[in-house]
């Protein structure tokens, strides 16, 4: 029967493994004192990330085989793992909103692109635009600079037509006065 419960742990490292190597970020939290209903609230809240319940020592020895150093001080009371799939800053934001109107979430920390980051970086995150504005905005500032070059390009020659239209009224001018 031993054999079958390491086994089993054995199988739960191994998803825990794939899970650190597949996901775009990975947000540790203490959801100590939160209840059933809170947690389904928090991961509906998460859009592209799957709130996960671990064991510290399963989790560790997972990271640990994911190659993710720096976060053996984090898997300590009971910890829960976001794992991001989409994008980072949505999932970031919703759990900082949802620490804030449940202060029983705690963020612990996390992995950002293969390294370990603090509570205030996954803060940090979650202060930014979301990736979706921020696209909107670059493609906003490219229309912008072309548009800036395509009347730089036709400067030349409406100051080209204008000064043909000045010589000719010129011309004809002229051609009244005599």
């Amino acid at each position: 029967m031993a054999d079958k419960i390491r086994a089993d742990k054995a199988g739960s490292v191994a998803e825990l493994t794939e899970r650190f190597r597949e996901s775009n970020a990975t947000v540790l939290t203490e959801y100590r004192g939160l209840t059933v209903k809170q947690l389904t609230e928090l991961r509906r809240s998460l859009g592209g990330a799957e709130y996960t319940v671990a064991k510290n020592t399963l989790a560790k020895r997972a990271a640990t085989d994911a190659g993710l150093t720096g976060l053996d001080a984090l898997f300590t009371g009971p910890t829960a793992l976001a794992f991001v799939s989409g994008d980072v800053v949505e999932a970031a934001k919703g759990l900082k909103e949802f620490a804030k109107a449940n202060p029983l979430l705690v963020i612990k920390g996390g992995v950002f692109e293969g390294k370990a980051i603090t509570a205030a970086d996954v803060a940090k995150l979650a202060d930014l635009e979301s990736r979706e504005v921020l696209l909107a905005k670059l493609a906003g500032a490219m229309k912008a600079s072309m548009s800036n070059a395509a009347a730089l390009f036709q400067a030349p020659l409406a100051k080209a037509v204008r000064t043909a239209a000045a010589l000719q009224d010129k011309r004809e001018k002229e051609g009244a006065d005599a």
